[in-house]
């Protein structure tokens, strides 16, 4: 059983790689690459793969971005995400958005290659040494104070974070004084910051 992919990667030089030495290790046709989150988005939507290979971390829209655009329209997209360093917190996030498996990009083609069929097949799979580092999670602050955050780490006021997460702005205020407090920082953006230096966000 053929297994077609969208593989999007926007380091040339892997994803060329990939492109290259998957289809040498299964039964896997690379119908399209994508550069960047938007690209990839595109083109799972138009080719409809049985899997979508994605890096993490690319330009524009990151993976999970792109994933949360796909999933709106494709619910149903099998997922597996490269990534270098899988954070607690991106880990958590891309499992509730129903990505089926993590493999670490260091991996062998041959074991991409298996974990891309078995997802095919309906299987899971998230590498040991990926859920190793994830489980390590030291972070005090709850998914909402996460949220506010990373919308306060992209520069909105606390009106426009109220927006766009759909909360009241006095809750915004509290997650923000929480979240202030439990890092011991003075101002929210200190605590934007302090919790992307350890890779909480």
């Amino acid at each position: 059983m053929t297994t077609a992919i969208v593989l999007a990667d926007d380091e040339a030089l892997l994803r060329k790689a990939l492109a290259a030495l998957l289809p040498l290790e299964g039964d896997i046709d690379i119908v399209a690459e994508a550069t960047d989150g938007d690209t990839a988005v595109e083109a799972t939507l138009r080719h409809r793969p049985d899997v979508l290979v994605i890096d993490l971390e690319m330009p524009g829209v990151d993976g999970l971005g792109a994933i949360t655009q796909i999933r709106r329209v494709r619910p149903e997209q099998v997922v597996l995400m490269l990534t270098r360093h899988a954070r607690p917190g991106v880990l958590r996030k891309a499992l509730k958005l129903g990505v089926q498996g993590f493999v670490s990009k260091s991996a062998e083609p041959a074991h991409i290659a298996a974990v891309i069929t078995d997802l095919h097949a309906g299987k899971r799979w998230i590498d040991p040494d990926v859920s190793a580092l994830a489980i390590v999670d030291d972070c005090p602050l709850t998914e909402r104070e996460l949220d506010v955050l990373r919308v306060t780490s992209e520069g909105y006021s606390v009106a426009d974070i109220a927006a766009r997460l759909h909360l009241a702005q006095g809750t915004v205020r509290n997650y923000l004084s929480n979240a202030m407090q439990k890092t011991q920082t003075h101002t929210r953006h200190e605590a934007a910051r302090y919790a992307r230096e350890h890779d909480w966000l």
